[in-house]
């Protein structure tokens, strides 16, 4: 008797806690548009702002996610392809803005020595 009795309190406390936590948990969880509440109005404007251009983006991201995963390479590798490619090209038109930047320059001072 008081080893089955043993077993039932455990089961029953296994099943409060397996059970009741997370049911708890969920229950005290504010919704979404309760935290959006909770937000001073400043922060409500520029969220209600920016939302379109997050959504923007992620709708981009997800995009790409497909894009990659049609790929025969591991979604890890072509997204890394991806950045590495990116970042080519980020390089690629600095380094054309400064050496824009040194010609007008040069323009400039050769125009102030042919000047004087």
């Amino acid at each position: 008797m008081s080893r089955a009795w043993t077993w039932t309190k455990m089961a029953v406390v296994g099943l409060v806690l397996c059970v009741g936590g997370p049911a708890f948990v969920e229950y005290i969880r504010p919704t979404d548009e309760e935290l959006f509440q909770r937000y001073n109005p400043e922060l409500q404007k520029r969220s209600l702002e920016q939302r379109a251009r997050r959504e923007q983006e992620f709708d981009d991201y997800v995009s790409k996610l497909k894009e990659w995963s049609k790929s025969d390479k591991s979604i890890w590798i072509a997204a890394q392809e991806y950045q590495d490619k990116k970042r080519a090209e980020m390089e690629a038109r600095t380094a054309r803005a400064s050496e824009e930047a040194r010609i007008q320059a040069e323009e400039m001072r050769k125009e102030l020595q042919g000047g004087k």
